[in-house]
């Protein structure tokens, strides 16, 4: 794949409103669909020990994290080229043993919950951006986890 366009960093930083224009629901459908999936997850998220609760602040703030560190690799990738992760990032992945299947995991669901987010907006170009640039936090995760 090219160097990431001017285009697809637009394409994620708006997509990112629509996602935070609706957090709370959008941290529900992001973290029912990781479950649904890896029911196992729920040991890897302190808050979700007792399920997906739309009124914990926890879960939205993770949520927002985890998508805003997909926007900013989308920046970095623009801007740089690569996306370099904290080493603090590797080793909280490193200690939750979380493995490949599990990035797949979250990035299926992070494509779903955007698509849900954007509604009719949704196309294979923001598709393509947000994978691009999830992909490339993803690499750089496993790097730090090395």
């Amino acid at each position: 794949m090219g160097a990431f366009t001017e285009q697809q960093e637009e394409l994620v930083n708006s997509s990112w409103e629509a996602f935070k224009g609706n957090l709370s629901q959008n941290s529900v459908t992001f973290f029912k669909l990781v479950l649904e999936k890896e029911p196992g997850a729920k040991d890897l998220f302190s808050f979700l020990a007792n399920g997906v609760d739309p009124n914990n602040p926890k879960m939205a703030a993770h949520a927002e994290k985890l998508f805003g560190t997909v926007r900013d690799a989308a920046v970095q990738l623009k801007t740089k080229g690569e996306v370099v992760a904290e080493a603090k990032l590797g080793s909280v992945h490193i200690e939750k043993k979380v493995t490949d299947p599990q990035f797949a995991v979250i990035k299926e669901a992070l494509l779903k919950t955007i698509k849900e987010a954007v509604g009719d907006k949704w196309n294979q170009e923001l598709n393509d951006a947000w994978e691009q640039a999830y992909n490339a936090m993803a690499a750089a995760i496993k790097k730090a986890m090395a």
